[in-house]
């Protein structure tokens, strides 16, 4: 019997969830660096092949929403209403990421980062991987009329406001802090300078 592809899709998201799951859990509990991929794939019951098909690292494991967070940062530039200016979509995105890691289950996954050189060189690759993503997804848009430089500052100011933020002693506010200096520098880039940059 063929499996339907809704179903195949839902099985597979699952299979990814729990892995990812129980890799936290136990890199939680018995540390990051004790904690092997066999291990995982044996608490979770799958094959060692079932963990790759669906995380291309260890490191990846911890960063398991990473792909949702960097198509969520594009689909606030591609997704907004044809009248809606860029910087508050993009405002209003980061706030949602900075709540979501700022939570108090949060804390323990940062402190682990934080404390393996090799999460947090993943991290800071992932945040290239995503400011040039998001900075492909606002030069495409023939609306915003930027250069290719202007873009990709952008980008990487937001992939910034996100970090700093998520390390401030008020994330909320920074952040609205932080997009003030963004919605200026983006309004200077537009044409002769003018706030229609923001549009």
């Amino acid at each position: 019997m063929t499996v339907p592809p809704g179903r195949r899709e839902r099985k597979k998201a699952e299979t990814r969830q729990k892995i990812a799951d129980t890799a936290l859990r136990l890199f939680l509990e018995r540390g990051y660096d004790t904690v092997g991929i066999r291990d995982v794939a044996a608490e979770a019951d799958v094959a060692v092949t079932t963990v790759f098909a669906h995380f291309a690292s260890k490191e990846a494991l911890v960063f398991e929403q990473d792909q949702d967070f960097e198509e969520r940062l594009s689909r606030a530039v591609t997704g907004r209403a044809p009248d809606e200016p860029l910087i508050p979509a993009l405002h209003r995105e980061i706030q949602a990421l900075v709540r979501h890691c700022t939570a108090d289950s949060a804390a323990p996954v940062w402190r682990m980062i934080d404390a393996s050189p090799a999460l947090r060189e993943y991290e800071e690759s992932m945040r290239l991987r995503h400011a040039e993503s998001l900075a492909t997804a606002i030069a495409a848009d023939p609306d915003l009329s930027r250069t290719t430089t202007a873009c990709r500052t952008l980008a990487r100011f937001v992939i910034d406001a996100y970090s700093l933020a998520r390390d401030a002693a008020d994330p909320q506010t920074a952040v609205d802090e932080i997009f003030r200096m963004i919605e200026a520098a983006w309004a200077v880039t537009g044409p002769s300078g003018s706030s229609t940059g923001t549009a």
